[in-house]
């Protein structure tokens, strides 16, 4: 059975989504602020985290930032609840390692229907028996969550990961912005391409060195995995 957290402070929001979910099959727990949502992460290790933006002593951003600092957690999902008059950057959010995000009021349907596409994604990586993927001195293991660079393990998300092995898998092979969104957050994601170049950019960061790029960026086009490439691309 799968387990979901919600962190959401407004009770009957809290009960709506608990009561709909646990009629999908869904074990479900619930943390009420944001102060010892992080611990209550670490302790149940949720399949996936439902999280509200504005909790009072400690807000959903920086809960979302320390799950992805952490390297035994920064593979949870995480969806995020925001509200309209809250004033709230959805690429921030990304920025932050939010998955996807939803806004208040929402249909319940549709966060239904969100929780099941990130969970099957997800699913599909641990399910997969793929060999060991190698780019360079990167070594990509499908259906671990693990990237390692000379040996040293990487602390990615959950779609940095995917980003990363859908990018190798393609390897040298020119990808659209418009494909990467399609294939990497799927469904009926209502986000702009803005959302992959945000993921390019901190992939990068993890990813490159120095010495080593991987990521070209073609102008007007996409991305390509390359092996190596010359520094200023």
């Amino acid at each position: 059975m799968k387990k979901i957290l919600i962190i959401e402070d407004e009770l009957n929001i809290y009960e709506l989504i608990k009561f709909n979910l646990e009629a999908q099959g869904f074990e479900v727990a619930g943390v009420h602020e944001g102060a010892g949502a992080v611990e209550k992460i670490v302790d149940i290790r949720p399949d996936l985290i439902i999280l509200d933006l504005m909790l009072p002593g400690k807000d959903g951003l920086t809960i979302c930032r320390e799950v992805r600092a952490d390297k035994n957690l920064s593979y949870i999902p995480v969806i995020m609840l925001t509200a309209k008059s809250e004033e709230f950057d959805k690429v921030l959010g990304l920025e932050m390692g939010a998955d996807d995000y939803m806004t208040k009021p929402f249909s319940v349907k549709e966060l239904y229907a969100r929780v099941k596409a990130v969970l099957r994604r997800t699913e599909m990586i641990k399910s997969s028996d793929a060999e060991e993927i190698a780019v360079g001195s990167l070594r990509i293991l499908p259906g671990s969550f693990e990237v390692y660079k000379n040996g040293k393990k990487l602390s990615l998300t959950l779609k940095e990961y995917e980003l990363l092995l859908y990018l190798a898998n393609n390897k040298n092979k020119v990808l659209t912005r418009d494909q990467l969104l399609d294939e990497i957050w799927g469904y009926e994601y209502y986000g702009e391409t803005r959302t992959v170049d945000v993921h390019i950019r901190y992939l990068r960061k993890k990813i490159e060195d120095d010495q080593e790029k991987y990521i070209e960026t073609v102008r007007g086009v996409g991305y390509r995995l390359v092996e190596n490439l010359e520094s200023g691309q």
